[in-house]
């Protein structure tokens, strides 16, 4: 099977590191995977770095690369408008933001070029189907993230680092000021979660937070907001706690979780059983697998 990535971020981001993952995976499970993304980006340079075929994304590369493809997948949405521009008749399109599609000509032009979207939640799937997409073409596939090493939690609590206007590093300032604590800011989670004892994961619209998932998976609690694809991921009293995005709701539960050292490790180990059965790396290739396979037998 061969299959195109496109990918137009210019950050690495937790998309970008699903693409990479996934890119990794269906490599080691035989595909022939190909990865076109911007020159100098962080996810074509890991990609490189990796081993991993990776070229500079340029329209005439991807014409070419679409035309010998089994199919393309696009990981963003400039990434979609280049893949139909491109008119590949099976395009898959990864849907990971959970904001309402836009009703314009145009972006209903970009939907029915669409063979399959594949959406990060449940809760994105039904911003697909709002937009009037039939459910036949959306299948939910979660995130995966790898198992990192338990976490020592010496560390107190850590946030990501970042200017995004969605994530709510304004609303995490105040919870500090109402609950008096502080919590480090992470550019490089993986290296925080190494000896963190609380993520807190604030957002004001979510796809599903892989950031979440990836505290799971070293045996961290979190303590995130109650929106978007979060509560797929957070289950509320067992891997963490789900919030309200206001200052006093975040601070209580942080005193709660950095008060009670004991609970905080009964969640932090349930938080990484559930990575294990659900959110694993293997179950990101396979179930995307699944779809790859699905839109190639309807193309017959």
């Amino acid at each position: 099977m061969k299959i195109v990535h496109l990918d137009c971020g210019r950050s690495m981001r937790g998309g970008q590191w699903q693409v990479l993952f996934l890119h990794e995976g269906l490599l080691r499970a035989g595909c022939d995977s190909r990865l076109l993304a911007p020159a100098s980006s962080p996810l074509l340079l890991e990609a490189r770095a990796r081993g991993l075929p990776a070229e500079v994304l340029r329209l005439a590369s991807l014409r070419h690369l679409a035309d010998a493809a089994d199919l393309v997948h696009a990981h963003d949405a400039r990434a979609h408008t280049l893949a139909a521009l491109a008119a590949h008749r099976r395009l898959v399109v990864a849907r990971r933001v959970a904001f309402p599609i836009a009703r314009t000509p145009w972006s209903r032009w970009k939907q029915r070029r669409v063979r399959h979207w594949i959406a990060v939640s449940q809760y994105v799937r039904s911003v697909l189907l709002d937009a009037g997409i039939e459910a036949s073409r959306i299948s939910v596939v979660h995130d995966g993230v790898p198992l990192l090493p338990l976490s020592t939690r010496e560390g107190g609590a850590i946030a990501p680092a970042g200017a995004d206007p969605m994530k709510g590093e304004e609303l995490l300032r105040q919870a500090e000021a109402e609950g008096g604590f502080r919590a480090r800011r992470c550019t490089d989670l993986r290296a925080g979660l190494r000896d963190a004892s609380l993520l807190i994961y604030l957002s004001r619209l979510e796809g599903l937070g892989s950031g979440a998932l990836l505290a799971m998976s070293a045996a961290v609690p979190v303590v995130a907001s109650r929106t978007g694809g979060l509560p797929e991921a957070v289950v509320h009293g067992q891997t963490g706690l789900l919030v309200e995005n206001s200052p006093r709701a975040v601070a209580e539960a942080v005193g709660s979780l950095l008060s009670d050292r004991d609970l905080a490790a009964r969640m932090g180990l349930a938080g990484r059983r559930r990575v294990e059965q659900r959110f694993t790396l293997d179950e990101l290739v396979h179930r995307t697998l699944d779809v790859y396979h699905e839109v190639l037998s309807c193309s017959k």
